[in-house]
C-alpha cells in the first residue's frame, strides 16, 4: 500500500525555488519545459533508445471479425449485411511479465510504457473553496505520485483569469516534491474563466521544445464559464467551444496535432453540455464526478489509461473482395470513418488504445446474387499503428479474412450474439442522443418515452434474453436516465451530466467516470481497462485519513464480456 504524506516546505538551500515558479511573471512563449529522460529520447521527434526489435516492446493489435449469419443463399442478395471488426489493443511488456503489484513505484515500470506529458488545467474559483480543493489537492498528490521520472507535468488554474503555477517538468522526487508545493499553494478565490484556462493549458502544450510520445489535458471545472460564453446552458449551442479550441488541436485538425482534453464536471452546477463539447472536439472523454469524495477514483481511471498507451494512429482498412459487393456504412461512433467513391474500401481513424483497450465498428455491406461459389470473400480488414515506445509504423501482414457459405438452401439462421449486442450497443446510444436534445428541446415527456421503448426492444433482443451482461447493463443504464429526468430540476442537477457521460463513454468505448459515490458493486465497468481497474483499486486503498470504504466510483453499466474466438 502506497501512503501519500503532505511534504515539508522546499529547504532555503534547494538548488531550485519552487516559490519562483508561480509567483515570477510567466514568460511570453512556455518552451522553459524540462528536457526529457534521456533514457527514453534522445532529440524532439526521436525515437526510444530501447532496441525496436526487443521482445518486450513487440505489440500487436489483435483483430476478430463477425458476420450477421454464417450463410446466404447463392440466388438471394442480402443489403445490409453486418459484419463485426473487434480490435483489442495488446498488453503493455510490464503487465505481461510481472503479477501486478499495487505497492510498485512508477519508475519500476516506467520502462514498459510510452512517457507521458499532462497537463492539469484546474479551476479554482470561489466555488471550490474548502472540501472540495482540499479533496483537488489529495487527487493531484495522487496522480503526481503515480507518474514517473520520464513522465512531465504542468499544473495550470483559473478562475477569473489563468496562470501557470507550475512548468511542464519531470516528475523526479525533486520534480514531485515541487509540484505538490506548487499544488497545495492554489487558493480559491474569483470566478470561473474555463476558455482561459484551456487557452493557457493548450500554450503549455504548443509551446514546448521537447515532446513524449504520449499528451493530454485533464481539465476540471465546478461552475459555468461566466467570463466567455453569454446564455444560460439551456440556450447555448453545444459548439460554443469550438472556437476556443487552437484548429490544430481538433482531433480530426489538417495539422494531426492530436492532444485529447479529458473534462470532468464537478459537483451539480457545472456546465456540462460546453465540457462535454471540448472533449469530444479533442478526442477526450467527459466524466460527471456528482459526488465530491470520487474526485481522486476518477482521476485514477484516467491516468490508469494514459499510463498505458501501446498503440497510437491506429487506422482500420476495410476492401471489399467481391467485384460486385459495395460497403454501405460504417457505424463508428465518434471516430472518423469514410467510404471511398466507388463503395469498395473504407477506413477508421482509432487513433490511440489503452493495454488491453478493446474497440467493436459495425460494417454493412450489400451482398450480391452469386452462384458461382458454395464460399464467398467479402471483406478484407487490415490496421496500421505506430508503436509509441519504438515510434515504428507496424503493418498487420495478416490481414483478416472475412467469409461466408454461398449453399442452394440454409436452414433456420442464427444471428450472431456478437453482432447483436453491438446494434443494441449503437441503439442504446443513439436514444441517449435522441433523448437528451428532447430534455434540452424542454420536452421530458418524449425523453423519457425514447428511453423506455429502447429499453423494451433491448430486452426483447437474443443476446439480452441470453443473459449478455453488456445488454443487461444497457437497459439499467437506461432506466437509470429515465429516472434522471423525472423533473427539470433533477435533469439540470444531475441528468444532463449523467447522460452526456454516458454518451462521451459509449461513442468513444472508452471509460467515463459517472455520477455519485452509490454502491455500484452490482453494476459492470464500462469499457474500464485492467490498468484503470488497478489504479481505482489503488486510489480506493490509500490512506489519507479516511476510511477509503466511504468513496466508490461509478462507472457507465457495461462491460465488453469475453469473446470466444469467431470461427
Amino acid at each position: 500500500m502506497t501512503v501519500l504524506r503532505r511534504l515539508p516546505p522546499a529547504r532555503a538551500d534547494a538548488n531550485r525555488h519552487i516559490s519562483s515558479h508561480y509567483q515570477a511573471n510567466e514568460p511570453a512563449i512556455f518552451d522553459d519545459d524540462e528536457d526529457l529522460d534521456p533514457q527514453h529520447e534522445t532529440a524532439e521527434g526521436n525515437t526510444s533508445t530501447k532496441d525496436a526489435g526487443d521482445v518486450n516492446s513487440v505489440r500487436t493489435v489483435e483483430v476478430f471479425t463477425y458476420t450477421e449469419v454464417s450463410a446466404v443463399p447463392k440466388s438471394v442478395s442480402y443489403d445490409n449485411f453486418t459484419i463485426l471488426i473487434h480490435l483489442k489493443a495488446p498488453l503493455t511488456s510490464g503487465r505481461q511479465n510481472r503479477n501486478w503489484n499495487h505497492a510498485e513505484s512508477p519508475q519500476s515500470s516506467q520502462d514498459s510504457r510510452a512517457p507521458v506529458d499532462l497537463v492539469t488545467v484546474l479551476d479554482v474559483s470561489g466555488s471550490m473553496s474548502g472540501t472540495k480543493l482540499a479533496l483537488l489537492k489529495r487527487a493531484m498528490g495522487f496522480v503526481i505520485q503515480n507518474l514517473g521520472p520520464s513522465d512531465r507535468l504542468s499544473v495550470i488554474a483559473f478562475s477569473s483569469t489563468a496562470r501557470r503555477h507550475f512548468p511542464l517538468r519531470r516528475m523526479t522526487e525533486t520534480g514531485k516534491l515541487e509540484a505538490l508545493q506548487a499544488v497545495n499553494s492554489l487558493v480559491s478565490s474569483g470566478g470561473t474563466n474555463i476558455a482561459e484556462g484551456l487557452r493557457k493549458g493548450f500554450k503549455v502544450m504548443v509551446d514546448r521544445k521537447w515532446k513524449n510520445p504520449v499528451c493530454s489535458i485533464i481539465l476540471l471545472s465546478d461552475g459555468q464559464d461566466t467570463y466567455t460564453i453569454s446564455g444560460t446552458s439551456m440556450t447555448r449551442p453545444q459548439a460554443d467551444y469550438k472556437s476556443l479550441l487552437p484548429t490544430s488541436i481538433h482531433r480530426n485538425g489538417s495539422a494531426g496535432f492530436h492532444i485529447p482534453v479529458h473534462a470532468f464536471g464537478f459537483g451539480s452546477d457545472h456546465d456540462a453540455a460546453s465540457m462535454h463539447s471540448i472533449s469530444e472536439i479533442s478526442g477526450g472523454t467527459f466524466s460527471f464526478i456528482e459526488a465530491e469524495g470520487v474526485i481522486q477514483d476518477a482521476f485514477a481511471q484516467c491516468i490508469g489509461g494514459l499510463l498505458s498507451v501501446v498503440v497510437q494512429e491506429l487506422q482500420v482498412k476495410v476492401e471489399s473482395l467481391h467485384p460486385r459487393l459495395e460497403i454501405g456504412s460504417i457505424q463508428a461512433g465518434s471516430y472518423k470513418s469514410s467510404i471511398m467513391a466507388n463503395a469498395i474500401m473504407g477506413f477508421v481513424d482509432v487513433g490511440d488504445l489503452y493495454a488491453e483497450e478493446e474497440r467493436d465498428f459495425l460494417v454493412t455491406v450489400n451482398i450480391p446474387v452469386d452462384g458461382t461459389s458454395d464460399e464467398m470473400s467479402l471483406l478484407k480488414v487490415s490496421c496500421t499503428y505506430r508503436d509509441p515506445m519504438t515510434k515504428v509504423m507496424m503493418t498487420l501482414e495478416e490481414a483478416s479474412l472475412v467469409k461466408i457459405q454461398r449453399p442452394e438452401i440454409t436452414g433456420t439462421q442464427v444471428v450472431s450474439m456478437e453482432v447483436d449486442r453491438q446494434r443494441n450497443r449503437l441503439r442504446a446510444a443513439e436514444a441517449m442522443a435522441e433523448a437528451r436534445a428532447a430534455a434540452e428541446n424542454g420536452d421530458l415527456v418524449r425523453a423519457v418515452s425514447v428511453l423506455e421503448s429502447c429499453g423494451k426492444a433491448l430486452s426483447e433482443t437474443a443476446s439480452t434474453r441470453a443473459g449478455d451482461r453488456l445488454c443487461i447493463a444497457l437497459c439499467a443504464e437506461l432506466k437509470e436516465m429515465q429516472e434522471r429526468m423525472a423533473s427539470r430540476q433533477v435533469y439540470e442537477t444531475s441528468g444532463r451530466a449523467y447522460i452526456l457521460s454516458g454518451l462521451s463513454s459509449h461513442s468513444w468505448q472508452r471509460a467515463t467516470a459517472r455520477g455519485d459515490s452509490t454502491d455500484s458493486t452490482n453494476l459492470m465497468q464500462a469499457y474500464q481497462t485492467p490498468s484503470m481497474a488497478d489504479m481505482v483499486t489503488q486510489s480506493q486503498t490509500m490512506v489519507f485519513g479516511t476510511p477509503s470504504s466511504q468513496r466508490k466510483l461509478r462507472q457507465t453499466m457495461s462491460f465488453p464480456a469475453a469473446r470466444p474466438r469467431p470461427r
